[in-house]
């Protein structure tokens, strides 16, 4: 694929994205901005260096709260790139334009297999419940560097468990529409030495399920990542971590597993998906991601009111 790529940030998921992007085309196509010194890869230390290098595709990585001036950049200076934000989309709401180019937001779960097989499954099933618990322990997220300096424990920086969990959010609404606001809860409960909260407890519904819950969390030890949807007839328990669907189909029971799946392969499902225009429906759009945030928006004014 003869495509010239320029990767914006170079933190653990800019290097993921490079090290994917490597196997889609050759490295002399893929450039970095970053002010570190890489030695296979060619960079360039500031965005207005960024028309030398012409991409066909953008890829930018920075902190959540710097989305907002690379894009207003690339908006001014590019035109008929392709660009994918890494989530969320913004910080905050914005009422930015796009016009001269084409955003997607990255969440990468919608190419997941385990969250596709939960769609095909529910496609035609009346839902009333689901239930969602994302967990994890902040501190083991990253080895470059110290928790407590990630871009994670810094509100100025955009983190907080709304932020940098909201696939949870994505998917809930990809696979059931539109979350109405019932109860929640947003705010830090542990002892992690960051800024941000740690905790949300979402309560809420949409026109096609009557109860949805959503918990996530920075603190807990053992990573869990678990969906459990029931229905008329049906009930089925996904584990994202163990890779496993439980699924209840009447009084029939079946397992499936999905031990091939890797997160890899989601982001290299996600970058053919734009860059081949191929499988476009499963991508987050500038207009999806953007409402995201407005929601994110709507759950910290209620957390802060309730």
């Amino acid at each position: 694929m003869n495509k010239s790529i320029l990767i914006s940030g170079y933190g653990s998921i800019g290097r993921r994205h490079a090290q994917i992007l490597s196997t889609l085309v050759k490295k002399k196509n893929i450039t970095i901005l970053t002010n570190q010194k890489l030695s296979n890869f060619r960079t360039i230390k500031t965005v207005k260096a960024l028309n030398e290098v012409n991409p066909n595709y953008i890829v930018l990585c920075n902190p959540t709260s710097d989305h907002i001036n690379k894009i207003k950049f690339i908006e001014k200076n590019c035109k008929n790139k392709f660009i994918l934000v890494e989530k969320p989309l913004f910080a905050k709401p914005s009422k930015i334009k796009i016009k001269k180019n084409k955003y997607f937001v990255g969440y990468n779960l919608r190419f997941n297999p385990i969250i596709n097989f939960l769609k095909k499954k529910i496609s035609s099933k009346k839902v009333w419940t689901v239930n969602i618990f994302c967990g994890s322990y902040l501190p083991h997220w990253r080895n470059n560097i110290n928790y407590k300096n990630s871009s994670s424990a810094k509100k100025k920086l955009g983190g907080g468990v709304l932020l940098d969990l909201s696939h949870e959010l994505d998917y809930v609404q990809w696979l059931f529409g539109k979350i109405k606001i019932e109860y929640s809860k947003s705010k830090k409960l542990s002892n992690l030495k960051i800024e941000t909260d740690d905790f949300l407890n979402l309560i809420g519904s949409t026109k096609r399920v009557a109860f949805i819950q959503i918990t996530l969390d920075y603190f807990t030890r053992e990573s869990r990542r678990q969906i459990l949807i029931n229905g008329k007839n049906i009930s089925l328990q996904a584990d994202l971590i163990k890779k496993q669907v439980v699924y209840y189909d009447g009084k029939k029971k079946k397992i499936y597993n999905f031990k091939n799946s890797n997160k890899n392969s989601e982001y290299k499902k996600q970058h053919l998906a734009i860059l081949t225009k191929k499988y476009t429906n499963k991508l987050c759009t500038f207009n999806e991601g953007k409402q995201l945030v407005y929601l994110i928006d709507q759950i910290k004014s209620k957390s802060n009111n309730s």
